[in-house]
Parts: structure tokens; C-alpha cells; sequence
């Protein structure tokens, strides 16, 4: 029994399971309520709007369920109110906006839904910091949030608001953080990103987020008049062009800069260098070209490097030799090239390491093997060539080793037999040869294995992961025999006797056998491109990240393309109807290719197109999703290849304006020439890099 003169609870982490007693609501004395961080059940009872002393009610992560009551609105002393991480659903009751004491309002994690009160700041002009994200809040950003002069932390991220960011932020004086992330903000305009003229005036911002949103136009070069307190600046995931700000320098607080995911162009500002404080750098998956500034060496605190998908040439500057805390590199499909610098293997906190799709040459460092730390290296589909280096197996604790798409030679090294870690191990399109080491089936951890289109002989093992033909590749290996019936290799042959020669009739035999199943292990099957895709594999600790290949029925096609409707038809070719669709599971719009079988040459379209589009990478060549081969609902035979859609239609309608397109569709010359790049680029890469 809890004396009623009692005028303080506080049972945080406590590891509670109860519900919240609606007895509580009797202690009419209590100012001080928190039993957060525990595993409390139920609702919120409404008793506790008897609490008319109460001036702090946390109830935060627990699992507390149902609506926010309204007779918390009585609460008229209460300065703090945090109920975010449970899973509390409905609206936030109107009765709350009137408390005009309350100073933190923390809402944040549950299942709320509704528009945020247009007058918000009026009701509650003491509020301080609001956290409201990772709700279901709707609406737009209320303008009158700036009448809260003392508004410190202002957090809405993850919620589905649209709309513009009011301009008047600017006003706030004390604004530390700023979190708008993960909402449908922006109308499309230049004009979205004006707000940031405002926010130079905020003299305490140090956090700025407004990332993953529907933000045009320009970087406004007032940028660079953000404070230099600024330590975290992320504008990713948007619809943001043009070139990086010079001024970007001036700010020479930040520990992360995040851009990625935008349509930003031209080079990485040299001035950049400037920002040594910076640990974590994300420009990928933009339009940036010229070399990587040897001026980013002077990061001597950086520990993420995350620059993939741009069109970034020339050489790794040996500058990043200074970035002592280097763990993780993200450096693959560019246009970089030379060789591989020795210096990049010297971080021995390095734990991820991507290079692949890029123009390297020469030989894999033997420097690699100082790499302690390293969990994933990729350097696949580059121009490396040499040895293995055998002191790659001192990495014990690397998982994902991919070499595959290169000119290695010789044999798999003995060292590898070390790696008791490795979970995936890719060597395939190499020109690599002798025996398949037996120790590879006593890598318990392994689970993938591709060594394709080698020049490997013997006997292959059948135990580990041999013993699973989902989980392993040697096609093109013609020399090869034994292993799983599923693999429907040759048998080997065993000479009875070391005088006994083989007969003719057995020579021709073994011939006629290998020919045919080095013609049947060519054709790329669906099996085999379901786990080359697969391979592909580890997705990214960044916003990022490879895709696995996905499974998809007929029936799941038929649905989502409403039965094949003309109404989502898209285009047609040689060979087939290509349908626009809607996958309910994955919520992902795509492109589906069908096969018109009765067409001579459809198969072997279909084949073609899943051994050529199943194995590259490349930014401008389309990536598909997975291939169906099934039987349609009249017992018709199916096939299909499912691409992502390409949202902005053909590439013909954009040079070719007709007197129909509604859409103002045009390109100058320049947009022109880059467009002529980009296929040379991808044609280039299918002839010869591929």
C-alpha cells in the first residue's frame, strides 16, 4: 500500500510487467510519476487525470496499448509528458494542446495518427522540445511552432508530413535540433529548400535532418552560413541537383555530412578537406564526376567513407592513408581506376571494403592480409590480376570474400583454410585452376560458394557446403567431375590399374559425356541465376545496400499486373508485352517482360537476357529482379523477367517530343551528350568489362 502523502515514484528499469494500478490516481499529492523503461502492459488508466499535483508523468518504452486519454487535459501543473516507445494508437487528444505549462510533449514511437494542431505553438508557448516522430501523423509542419520562442528540440521525423518547412524557424533562437526526416515534405519546386536562409539565424542549431523526403531545387549558398556549431548536417534521400556549395567548408563543426541519394553534380569541392572533424562522409548515389580530392586525407578522424554510385574517375588518393580510423569504404561502381593503393590496406580497423565495378588494375596488395579487422572485402568486376595473395588468410575474421569478375590465376590459396568465419566466398569468371581444396567442405560457417567459369579439374568434394546445389556454382569448369547428383557433373573416372590403359570405347565415351554437360552447364537456368543474384548478397550498413533475388509466382505477376491489362501495358518488343505491376508484399512498382512463346527465338531470348542481365552491374544498364518460368492458369506455359520500373518512360519519348506529350518533356544539348556518355559507358562495359 502506497502512503497518500507520497509525493515522488520513480521505478525506471525496474522490469515491471503489471499494468498501471488505477489506484495511483488517489495520490493526490504525487508532482513526480515515472515508471519508463519497464514492460508495463495495458492502458494508460484515466484515474491519473486525478493527479492535479503532477508536474512529470514518463511512461516512456513500455507496451502500453490503446488511446492517450483525454483526462490527462486536467493535468494543468504538468511541465513534462513523455509516453513515446509504446504502441498507443489514435489521435492525440485535443484537452493536451491546452496544458499551456507543459515544456517537453514526447509522443514519439507509437501508432498515432491526425494532423498536428495548426495553432500548436499557441496553445503550448512554453513548449521546449516536442518529439512526435516515428508516428502516423499526417498534415503539414504547423507554422505557429515559431510563437514557442524557447523551442530547443524539434523532432517529427518518420511520420507522413507534407507540405513546405515553414520559413520562420528562423526565429527560434535556442533551436539545438532539428529532425524532419522520413516524411513526403517538398512540393517539387526550386523554392523547397529557402528555409534554410532562415535557419543561419539559428545561432544553437547542431543538428540538422531533413533527409528521405520530396526536396527540389538547389543548395542555396547560404549553406554556408550555417553556424559552425553545426555537427550533423543530412539532406539525403531527396530530389536535390546541382553542385555541391564551396562554402560547404565553412562548416567546421561537422562530424557527418549526409547527401547521398540526390541528383547533386559535378566534383567533390577540394575545399571540403577543410572539415577535419568529419567521421562519417555519404555522398553515394548522385551524379558526382572528377576525381576524389586528395584533400579528404586530412579527415584524419573518419571511420565512413560511402561514395558508390557516382561517376567518379581516376585514381584512390593515397592521402586517405591519414584516415587512421578508417572502418568502412564504399567506393564501388565508379570509374576509378590504376591499382589498388597499398596504403588502403593499412587501416587495421577496417572492416568493410568495397571497390567493385570500378577499372582496376594489377595485382590484389599482399598488404591485405594485415587487414585484422576486415569482415567483408569485394572487389569484383575490375581488371585485377595475379595470385591470390595467401596471406589473406590471416583476416579471421573475414565473412564475405568476393573476388569474382576478375583475371586472378593459379590456385586457391591453403591459407584459406583458416577463414572458419567465412560465410560467402565468390572466385567465379577468373582464370583460376587445380583441384577445388578439400578443406572448403569443413568451413562450417560457409554458406555460399560460386567458383564458375574457372579452369578448375578433379574431384569435386561432396560434403559442407558441396552437399547443397542451392548453395554452390561451378559451372564452366568442363574439367570437373563427382560431387552431387544435382550438379550433374561427369563421374570421375579411376584407373583400375597402373599398367591397364583406357579402352578407345571408354575414351570416346567419357568424351561424348563431358561435351554435353559442358553444353548443358552454359545456359544461365533460373536455379543458377536465383543464387549467382543471391551472392549479391550482404546488404550495406549505409542507405543502401544489394538486392537478393527475389522468388515471384505466376499468380503473384497476375495480380499485380491486374491480369496482364492493357491498361497497364507499357511498351511491347520482338519477343513480348512489357506490364507495369504493383507487388503487394514488397510494395515495389515494376516492369514485367512477357515472354510471347509462339515467337521463334522467344526461348532463347529468355535465356539470353537472364545469363546477360542476371550477372552485370552497371549503373546505366537496367537491373532485373528475378526471372519466372511457371505454368499460367490455363496450363499455358510462362515465362517472364521482371525489371524495376523505370518511372520517366522511354528514353525515345524524351529526344522525341510529339504534339501529345502533355508533360513539357525537353533536353538541351548537354543533357544530350551525357545521355550519349552513359550508353557508350554501359556498351563499353557489356564488350569489354563484363
Amino acid at each position: 500500500m502506497i502512503p497518500e502523502e507520497i509525493g515522488l515514484l520513480n521505478f525506471r528499469r525496474n522490469q515491471i510487467t503489471w499494468r498501471i494500478p488505477t489506484e495511483l490516481g488517489s495520490l493526490l499529492k504525487l508532482t513526480f510519476l515515472s515508471l519508463r523503461h519497464n514492460t508495463l502492459t495495458g492502458i494508460i488508466p484515466p484515474s491519473l487525470g486525478n493527479l492535479s499535483s503532477l508536474t512529470v508523468l514518463r511512461l516512456t518504452s513500455n507496451r502500453l496499448e490503446g488511446s492517450i486519454p483525454g483526462d490527462l487535459g486536467r493535468l494543468v501543473r504538468l511541465s513534462i509528458l513523455a509516453i513515446g516507445g509504446n504502441e498507443l494508437s489514435g489521435t492525440i487528444p485535443p484537452q493536451l494542446y491546452n496544458i499551456s505549462s507543459i515544456n517537453l510533449l514526447g509522443v514519439a514511437g507509437n501508432k498515432l495518427h491526425g494532423n498536428l494542431p495548426p495553432n500548436l505553438g499557441l496553445t503550448l508557448p512554453n513548449l521546449q522540445e516536442l518529439y512526435a516522430g516515428l508516428n502516423q501523423f499526417t498534415g503539414s509542419i504547423p507554422v505557429s511552432l515559431s510563437n514557442a520562442s524557447g523551442l530547443a528540440v524539434i523532432q517529427l521525423g518518420n511520420n507522413r508530413i507534407s507540405g513546405s518547412v515553414p520559413m520562420n524557424f528562423g526565429s527560434l533562437k535556442g533551436l539545438n535540433r532539428l529532425r524532419l526526416a522520413g516524411n513526403q515534405l517538398g512540393l517539387g519546386k526550386a523554392h523547397d529548400l529557402n528555409f534554410l536562409d532562415s535557419l543561419t539565424n539559428c545561432s544553437s542549431l547542431r543538428k540538422l535532418s531533413i533527409a528521405n523526403n520530396r526536396l527540389s531545387g538547389v543548395l542555396p549558398n547560404s549553406m554556408a552560413n550555417l553556424l559552425t556549431q553545426l555537427t550533423r548536417l543530412n539532406i539525403g534521400g531527396n530530389r536535390i541537383f546541382g553542385n555541391i556549395p564551396s562554402g560547404i567548408q565553412n562548416l567546421v563543426g561537422l562530424t557527418a555530412l549526409i547527401m547521398g541519394q540526390n541528383f547533386l553534380t559535378g566534383n567533390i569541392p577540394i575545399g571540403v578537406g577543410k572539415l577535419n572533424k568529419v567521421e562519417e562522409l555519404y555522398l553515394q548515389r548522385n551524379e558526382l564526376s572528377g576525381q576524389i580530392p586528395s584533400s579528404l586525407g586530412n579527415f584524419s578522424r573518419l571511420y565512413k567513407l560511402v561514395l558508390y554510385e557516382n561517376n567518379l574517375i581516376g585514381s584512390i588518393p593515397s592521402s586517405l592513408g591519414n584516415c587512421t580510423y578508417m572502418q568502412f569504404i564504399y567506393l564501388q561502381n565508379n570509374n576509378l581506376s590504376g591499382s589498388l593503393p597499398k596504403l588502403l590496406f593499412s587501416f587495421t580497423s577496417l572492416i568493410e571494403l568495397h571497390v567493385e565495378n570500378n577499372f582496376f588494375t594489377g595485382n590484389l596488395p599482399v598488404e591485405t592480409g594485415n587487414l585484422q579487422s576486415l569482415q567483408t572485402l569485394n572487389v569484383a568486376n575490375n581488371n585485377l590480376s595475379g595470385e591470390i595473395p595467401s596471406l589473406l588468410g590471416n583476416c579471421l575474421s573475414l565473412e564475405y570474400l568476393w573476388l569474382d569478375g576478375n583475371f586472378f590465376q593459379g590456385s586457391i590459396p591453403s591459407a584459406f583454410s583458416t577463414l572458419r568465419g567465412l560465410q560467402s566466398l565468390d572466385l567465379s569468371c577468373n582464370i583460376l585452376s587445380g583441384k577445388i581444396p578439400q578443406y572448403l567442405e569443413n568451413l562450417s560457417a560457409l554458406q555460399y560458394l560460386n567458383l564458375s567459369f574457372n579452369n578448375f579439374e578433379g574431384e569435386l568434394p561432396k560434403q559442407g557446403v558441396f552437399g547443397n546445389a542451392s548453395q554452390i556454382s561451378v559451372l564452366g569448369n568442363s574439367k570437373l567431375c563427382g560431387g552431387i547428383q544435382e550438379l550433374q557433373l561427369p563421374a570421375c573416372f579411376r584407373q583400375a590399374s597402373k599398367k591397364g590403359g583406357i579402352s578407345l570405347a571408354s575414351k570416346v565415351k567419357i568424351s561424348i559425356i563431358s561435351v554435353v554437360m559442358c553444353l548443358i552447364s552454359l545456359p544461365c537456368s533460373f536455379t543458377t541465376l536465383y543464387w549467382v543474384r543471391k551472392s549479391r548478397r550482404k546488404p550495406f550498413d549505409v542507405p543502401s545496400m544489394e538486392d537478393s533475388f527475389m522468388n515471384v509466382s505466376y499468380a503473384e505477376l497476375y495480380k499485380a499486373t491486374d491480369g496482364f491489362s492493357s491498361a497497364n501495358l507499357i511498351g511491347s518488343g520482338s519477343f513480348g508485352f512489357v506490364y507495369k505491376g504493383n507487388l503487394d508484399r514488397d510494395g515495389i512498382v515494376i516492369a514485367v517482360k512477357v515472354l510471347n512463346l509462339q515467337q521463334q527465338g522467344a526461348m532463347r531470348s529468355f535465356m539470353a537476357e537472364c545469363e546477360a542481365l542476371g550477372n552485370v552491374r552497371h549503373r546505366n544498364l537496367i537491373k532485373i529482379l528475378t526471372c519466372c518460368s511457371s505454368i499460367g492458369f490455363k496450363g499455358n506455359e510462362f515465362m517472364a523477367l521482371v525489371f524495376e520500373y523505370m518511372p520517366n518512360g522511354s528514353l525515345s519519348k524524351w529526344l522525341h517530343r510529339d504534339g501529345h506529350d502533355q508533360l513539357g518533356r525537353n533536353l538541351n544539348f548537354i543533357q544530350r551528350l551525357n545521355i550519349a556518355i552513359d550508353v557508350a559507358n554501359a556498351l563499353d562495359y557489356l564488350h569489354h568489362h563484363c
